[in-house]
């Protein structure tokens, strides 16, 4: 993540929220924060976001609140997350990852979303254009969906000798299939023998896992993905 540019936007974005909380008479304005992982797994964005706030006058406890809402990789649980955090008429939203802020979209169009994600946010409909999103997200866009063909790359320039790679990705987040495509297509010009698995949870996981020993009687040679702290903790204890 590229920590300087959240915490600039963060705190640009912070010079507008007190607006509309002052228009509600609120004694403080009331930050949201959603996120598919968990305290332990989003530190250090919540680090930028304390510095970014920071830098624009507002600390934690004295001049504006941050309510936190965690799914711990349970993406099904944004929605309502977010539902909860519009209730509470909290000033902005700062969301991360896909499944978040599309969630926090399809709850509110008035209150302003700032967003850490790793695709394209015009081509899912997160904003208009990257220089003018228009509504009322903006944030920043990693696009990794473009970077699935060079993890690839890497992994088969690290072992040539595979001619048989997995790659597991996570069906709740909605970048899993454009990543998938993107890395078929490396897998066939480096004529690699690409298997995607599907898993969300820790048992679809070591299925996973014991489905590409079984298919190849090797070890595992797994093509990494995006997904949750806890997604990405889980299959690393397979190692």
């Amino acid at each position: 993540m590229r920590r300087r540019e959240f915490i600039t936007l963060i705190g640009g974005a912070a010079a507008a929220w007190p607006l509309a909380a002052r228009a509600q008479q609120a004694a403080k304005p009331v930050i949201g924060f959603l996120s598919p992982g968990s305290p332990e797994s989003d530190g250090v964005r919540l680090t930028g976001l304390r510095q970014g706030l920071k830098e624009s006058g507002y600390i934690e406890g004295q001049n504006v609140a941050i309510e936190y809402c965690f799914a711990h990789g349970q993406n099904e649980r944004l929605p309502a997350l977010a539902a909860d955090l519009v209730d509470r008429r909290v000033a902005g939203m700062v969301t991360v990852g896909t499944p978040a802020t599309l969630a926090a979209k399809a709850t509110t169009t008035t209150i302003p979303i700032v967003f850490y994600i790793a695709v394209d946010p015009v081509q899912f409909g997160l904003a208009a254009s990257l220089s003018r999103p228009g509504g009322n997200l903006t944030g920043v866009g990693a696009l990794s969906v473009d970077l699935a063909a060079k993890k690839l790359e890497v992994l088969h320039e690290l072992l040539p000798d595979a001619a048989v790679v997995a790659m597991l990705v996570n069906p709740t987040n909605p970048i899993s299939e454009p990543e998938s495509r993107a890395a078929l297509d490396a897998a066939e010009s480096l004529r690699i023998q690409l298997h995607i698995f599907r898993a969300s949870t820790s048992g679809e996981i070591d299925a996973a896992f014991e489905g590409h020993r079984r298919t190849t009687n090797k070890r595992n040679e797994f093509a990494p993905s995006h997904g949750s702290r806890s997604f990405e903790d889980h299959t690393l204890s397979h190692r």
